[in-house]
């Protein structure tokens, strides 16, 4: 079979930027939509109790889920520089070996999860009743989160030859199943939070069936397995995706620090912070998108040496960025009073909310600086940078600041939590110039 022309190495960059991004938004953005629908009809049940358990249980959700989206990473820039070399065969190879080595490390965590379940609740801050409802809903959901890291890499492979509308399928299909099955299971059937649990195991059962059916059957980007390939295809593949897995993991490392700082405030204070964590993935959706939404533009780029193109695709990226978190804060600024009376929000919730839509979602300038340059450190082969300044930022720059904001209330500790993302994401887009400066120059 005669393979394509990569698609990103001609054309115009910003399209590129603007289509894949898009596109990548709209399949991660419905991937946080199925938890903010949950959240929504959830909300509506009248229990902050309720709502605080969601919380919570989304802070243990988030952790795999940055495990997956590292992964995702990983599997795009390795298949992606593949592609561009145009060698075919042994991209399907590599993509096999990926689905095969995702399904197991989901395996392993889910299990491991389950297994300390009570206890990692408890740290985060989770007790009483908000510990019981937190536990049920994940022991519930945690097996199906096998099913979620297939599929999102089978979404990642077809964004790696360029198939934007049917990757953003793969996570889109789900979201618009679970806003028709959610009220239908929490108040048709009187199920409550364990109808809005099984609703997501519906939809990721729909996801995975989605995402392989398009890299198998659509593209044949799967070649048998070898199980001879399966370390060395390991090793290449955790020279892009360990490290980007690590970066991942410093936002729901400092996510949590500051989840326990709130929980001292009481369930309110849980609840109007789970509702900001709901809401800044899916307004913000085309930031969070970036660095795996862009990355087979870098590679591609990158594996043709075209190394003015991987400068502009760097220059591009910011310049969307800008765009989109300034329309995004106009969007939150406008309709935060209509968000609090939805999410049945009051009190110190309330408080909470309006303060993020007014001016700590600003700070999003700052974090989406910090995606671009990731993008082009996981994709330029330097992905340990990528993984050192998330965790500056999760770690130097949260810990302290929300400390110190926990003395005084929880507004406090969610613009201690923006401080950090001003510091880090300028030092990283300042790095990420650098380096794309000196790509093809000859060396000392």
């Amino acid at each position: 079979m005669t393979a394509a022309p990569p698609r990103f190495v001609t054309g115009s960059l910003m399209r590129h930027v603007v289509v894949m991004a898009g596109t990548g938004a709209i399949g991660l953005v419905a991937i946080f939509a199925v938890d903010l629908i949950n959240l929504l009809y959830i909300s509506m049940l009248g229990e902050q109790a309720i709502a605080a358990a969601v919380g919570f249980a989304g802070v243990v959700g988030f952790f795999m889920l940055s495990v997956f989206i590292g992964l995702l990473i990983g599997v795009t820039a390795v298949v992606s520089r593949t592609i561009g070399a145009r060698r075919m065969d042994e991209a399907r190879a590599l993509a096999t070996s990926s689905l095969v080595l995702v399904a197991v490390i989901a395996t392993v965590i889910a299990g491991l999860t389950m297994l300390f379940l009570e206890p990692i609740l408890h740290t985060l801050g989770a007790r009483d009743r908000v510990l019981e409802l937190a536990q049920r809903f994940l022991l519930i959901t945690l097996p199906s989160t096998v099913l979620l890291g297939v599929g999102m890499v089978s979404s990642a492979l077809l964004r790696s030859v360029g198939d934007a509308r049917r990757s953003m399928m793969v996570t889109l299909v789900p979201a618009i199943l679970t806003a028709v099955l959610d009220p239908l299971f929490i108040f048709g059937l009187g199920l409550g939070l364990d109808g809005a649990a099984i609703v997501v195991v519906i939809a990721r059962c729909v996801l995975l069936a989605v995402g392989l059916y398009g890299a198998w059957r659509v593209h044949h980007l799967l070649a048998r397995f070898d199980r001879s390939r399966l370390k060395a295809d390991a090793r290449l593949l955790f020279t892009v995706a360990g490290p980007a897995v690590l970066t991942n993991l410093a936002t729901p490392v400092g996510a949590a620090f500051v989840t326990h700082s709130i929980a001292g405030f009481g369930a309110s204070a849980v609840a109007g912070q789970a509702t900001i964590e709901r809401l800044t993935p899916v307004v913000f959706g085309l930031i969070y998108s970036l660095s795996g939404a862009v990355g087979p533009v870098f590679a591609q780029n990158l594996g043709a040496k075209r190394y003015d193109r991987v400068r502009e695709t760097l220059r591009a990226s910011l310049v969307f960025m800008v765009v989109t978190v300034t329309l995004a804060w106009m969007l939150l600024a406008l309709l935060q009073g209509p968000l609090v009376r939805m999410f049945s929000l009051d009190g110190v919730a309330a408080q909470m909310v309006h303060a993020f839509c007014s001016w700590i979602a600003g700070s999003f300038f700052f974090m989406g600086a910090l995606f671009v340059a990731n993008a082009g450190f996981n994709n330029l082969g330097r992905p340990l940078w990528s993984t050192g300044f998330n965790w500056a930022r999760a770690t130097l720059g949260t810990i302290p600041f929300a400390w110190w904001g926990a003395q005084y209330g929880p507004v406090e500790v969610l613009a201690g939590q923006a401080a950090g993302a001003i510091l880090f994401g300028s030092l990283a887009l300042i790095t990420a110039f650098w380096l794309t400066r000196a790509l093809g120059q000859p060396k000392d």
